[in-house]
């Protein structure tokens, strides 16, 4: 049985902020800057949460589907770090929001930025296990950054986190005709400890070591690779994918893994890592580069920028590498489909991102104070429509949700 990736799409949000216009605001250092290989990222709008976000990145897959197709849909699974409830699940909202039928198992993931990939392989062997044949399964990953401009201390405690911190959301559809990528089935690896790199310790503060997480990401993108290469006869990293995709917290970081890799196998010269880089990484970063990091997404958007720039013309084997702090890792194989490209065209992913409202340095740092947002908790609040004018609709007119009020912590949504 085949099995995988039917359908992805990508929703970015509606807001952008040039990165380098921050960096230059903020005083950073411009070179170090440039190491991050990041251009934009986007930024949560007032009325807009993990939810919008899910659902509007599922909603173009969905149009796309037959009612009898839909009706197959018997598992929604949210992934994410950036829950609205300690016990509600995200996923009852989505399926609410997007009318699936209630033959449905909901449920969400939490493994920091590991989330989306547990939940797609989870979504895999549902298929796999033939239970409920022709079963297809919904997989969100959505995440969103908050700062809050509490004090200058704050601003420099951020440092580089608050350039490469984004917001957005990856659905994928996931069933038995995997035209996107075809997973290859028992074909993984795993790597995983216990390490206080970043954390959550409350719903809106985020903490970590940045010297220890990027040390963490090294030692479990090797570590997951060798248990890969341990299960699956004759893999090789340099040559058994034509493309690599991996869990991207910033541009800079992924270059950094794929050095230490190509250095650590092969005892790959500098000349050689650049040109494998460029040929088998650079294409996974075209997304990335323009939302910034979208936890549990990211790997998601680095296969998404994949398949839309790299000029696919005939099915490709591809690696992934997902990473979690606190952690969990894991590297998976798959093989792009020869029609993927002109079904991701069909999203306009990129056309999307070109529409976003680019925000001014004083509209950015307006929403910094937190004025008007549905935090976890909040139990009733009306969301300022007007909060950044010409933001609220999309450019190119198609529907986008959006969240209105929180009455009694229920949170309300409506179509614009």
């Amino acid at each position: 049985m085949s099995v995988g990736i039917e359908a992805l799409n990508i929703h970015g949000g509606a807001a952008y902020l040039d990165v380098r216009e921050l960096c230059a605001h903020r005083g950073l250092d411009i070179p170090r800057f440039e190491n991050l290989l990041i251009r934009e990222k986007t930024v949560a709008l007032p009325w807009e949460d993990p939810v919008s976000f899910a659902v509007n990145a599922a909603r173009p897959i969905l149009d796309r589907m037959t009612p009898e197709a839909r009706a197959r849909i018997e598992m929604v699974v949210t992934c994410t770090e950036s829950g609205i409830d300690f016990g509600k699940s995200m996923s009852t909202y989505v399926q609410d929001l997007l009318g699936l039928g209630r033959n449905c198992r909901l449920f969400e993931i939490k493994q920091a930025c590991y989330s989306g990939t547990a939940g797609l392989q989870m979504a895999v062997n549902f298929i796999l296990s033939g239970t409920s044949p022709g079963a297809k399964a919904l997989v969100i990953a959505t995440d969103i950054s908050r700062f809050a401009l509490a004090d200058a201390a704050a601003i420099q405690e951020w440092a580089y986190s608050e350039p490469t911190s984004g917001a957005g959301a990856v659905a994928l559809l996931v069933g038995e005709e995997p035209h996107v990528l075809r997973i290859d089935p028992g074909a993984y690896g795993n790597h995983a400890f216990e390490v206080m790199d970043t954390c959550r310790p409350g719903p809106d503060t985020e903490a970590g070591d940045a010297d220890l997480s990027l040390m963490a990401y090294l030692e479990c993108c090797e570590g997951a690779f060798k248990d890969y290469a341990r299960r699956v006869e004759g893999a090789d990293f340099r040559e058994s994918f034509a493309y690599l995709c991996f869990h991207t917290p910033f541009g800079g970081m992924v270059k950094g893994a794929h050095r230490h890799l190509m250095r650590r196998l092969y005892k790959a010269a500098p000349a050689e890592i650049e040109a494998d880089f460029a040929r088998r990484m650079a294409p996974s970063l075209a997304y990335g580069a323009r939302v910034g990091n979208t936890a549990g997404a990211s790997v998601f958007l680095a296969l998404a920028g994949v398949i839309d720039t790299a000029g696919l013309t005939a099915p490709q084997r591809v690696g992934l590498f997902a990473y979690g702090s606190g952690c969990c890792s894991e590297f998976l194989s798959g093989v792009v489909g020869e029609g993927a490209p002109g079904l991701l065209a069909e999203m306009g992913i990129a056309r999307k991102l070109d529409a976003r409202y680019r925000l001014s340095m004083a509209e950015y740092e307006h929403l910094l104070r937190g004025e008007g947002i549905a935090r976890f908790g909040t139990k009733n609040l009306a969301i300022d429509a007007g909060a950044v004018p010409g933001a609220r609709r999309n450019a190119d007119g198609t529907p986008r949700l959006v969240l209105e009020a929180v009455v009694n912590y229920h949170r309300q949504y409506a179509w614009v």
